[in-house]
């Protein structure tokens, strides 16, 4: 066979390798003070929505079906205390972070990194502690940084519309970057770990158009996978290496062959994308809170009360319009409605607020949020051509004596430009901790754990603080 390629060609340079060396070389004294901060902000963020998130739909149905995909007592179910094989409670706490779409999101990217992250992290770590190796705070801390970095990397560098789950898809890119970097893989492990997480790589989009929880579980088979593919790489199994760039590599399948990688690979170990990071300070589908936010606004500046409202329009970007437009249906299953931004708005003129009960059992029923939905109209923004933005937003209420009010939103409440306060962040993690299937008996040792996450000896212990069981 003859080669079309001139034997005096350039070869093309392997992202991967760039990619590789941040995960190998990162240590805690290459993190600034403020990145170090962000990390314990949303690991308490994330821990809290997944001790909320055991209430969500079908979660005891998982934990019984996931205690036969091995039931070897190696990592515990937050909260609720079940024990199970590293895999099977990655799945089930990576469900329970994202079944209730209240984790954070990196709006860049336009994913949830750490709840793949996370989940597999735990679960890894509660294993290799039962083997008698612990990972310590100090470790932890560098691992989600460049967990983080990796996963969002996939979806920032591209300008293609998102096709595919990028919480699943991206995520398990970042969980196995987190857990090889805890492991000290050296280069070649890292790319044959990667590599092996390509070869199991999912997440489609379409439970999110049809309100599957099987949206969440994708983010779980992605978690399980990465501690596979660390595990495979380990035993010294090759995986392939051009994954991101190659002929059949991520970009090509997952993103329409779009992606300028070029100039995102030397901002590794420069800027850190944990930063970036913004929370959701309601239970719903990011692309939904603007409308929240901009009523909020409104009727506060307005002195209106919801009854004054008879109409409100939501202009903004295809990325929204496309995704949380759809329309209110009679009865909603909880995934569906909380990605419905017309049923999101009815909620909070409705009750004035947003939270975790109004999307369970009869509250998805109740007739004045309804009402309130019907009046919502979800406008696209054709002046934005960013197909992957969240931003701007212009929510427009007109008030039934016919006076209309604007807001303009550059950003929206929960982003790094308009973030929650620390204070705002504790009170969501208590608020979470009251949700699950029982009450957390005492959240405030988690909180100090979490604040004191350098000194911790073993990160395991707060797996075991979810259930009161720190022994």
């Amino acid at each position: 066979m003859t080669s079309n390629t001139p034997a005096d060609a350039p070869k093309a340079i392997n992202p991967m390798e760039r990619i590789a060396r941040h995960v190998v070389e990162t240590r805690l004294a290459d993190l600034p003070a403020g990145t170090v901060q962000k990390i314990q902000t949303f690991l308490l963020d994330t821990i809290g929505v997944g001790i909320a998130g055991s209430r969500g739909a079908g979660v005891p149905e998982l934990i019984d079906v996931a205690r036969g995909w091995g039931d070897k007592p190696e990592a515990t179910v937050w909260l609720t205390g079940e024990k199970m094989s590293a895999q099977s409670a990655a799945i089930v706490n990576a469900y329970q972070v994202h079944c209730l779409e209240f984790d954070c999101v990196h709006e860049g990217a336009v994913l949830h990194p750490m709840a793949t992250i996370l989940s597999a992290v735990m679960a890894w770590a509660e294993r290799e502690a039962a083997r008698g190796s612990t990972v310590s705070g100090a470790q932890l801390i560098p691992a989600l940084a460049v967990g983080v970095d990796v996963s969002t990397m996939l979806g920032i560098v591209t300008d293609a519309p998102i096709r595919f789950f990028r919480p699943a898809t991206a995520g398990g890119f970042g969980a196995v970057a987190a857990l090889a970097n805890l492991q000290g893989f050296d280069q070649r492990q890292v790319m044959d770990a990667m590599g092996a997480q390509y070869a199991q790589a999912c997440g489609t989009l379409q439970p999110h158009v049809e309100g599957s929880p099987m949206l969440g579980m994708q983010v779980g088979f992605n978690s399980a996978a990465a501690i596979r593919s660390v595990d495979l790489a380990k035993a010294g199994f090759r995986g392939p290496h051009d994954i991101m760039t190659g002929q059949y590599g991520y970009f090509r399948l997952f993103e329409e062959d779009s992606e300028d990688l070029a100039s995102f690979l030397p901002t590794l170990g420069r800027e850190w994308q944990i930063d970036a990071m913004s929370h959701k300070p309601w239970p719903t589908g990011r692309l939904t809170h603007g409308a929240v936010d901009g009523l909020g606004q409104i009727l506060a500046r307005e002195g209106l009360t919801p009854a004054d409202v008879a109409k409100v329009e939501v202009k903004v970007p295809a990325l929204n319009y496309r995704l949380v437009g759809r329309p209110v249906i009679a009865d909603p299953e909880p995934n569906y409605a909380k990605l419905c931004l017309r049923f999101v708005a009815g909620i909070f003129l409705a009750k004035g607020a947003v939270d975790v009960p109004d999307f369970l059992g009869e509250a998805l029923l109740d007739p004045s949020v309804h009402d309130f939905a019907s009046r919502i109209d979800v406008v696209l923004d054709e002046a934005n051509p960013d197909m992957n933005a969240l931003n701007p937003q212009t929510i427009t209420v007109t008030t039934t004596t016919g006076t209309v009010h604007t807001v303009h939103l550059p950003y929206v409440f929960g982003s790094p430009e308009n973030p929650l306060t620390p204070e705002q962040n504790e009170e969501k993690f208590r608020r979470c901790a009251t949700y699950g299937r029982a009450p957390l008996v005492d959240p405030q040792k988690l909180i100090d754990a979490v604040a004191g996450l350098e000194n911790l000896s073993d990160v395991s212990t707060l797996a075991r603080m979810t259930t009161g069981q720190e022994a």
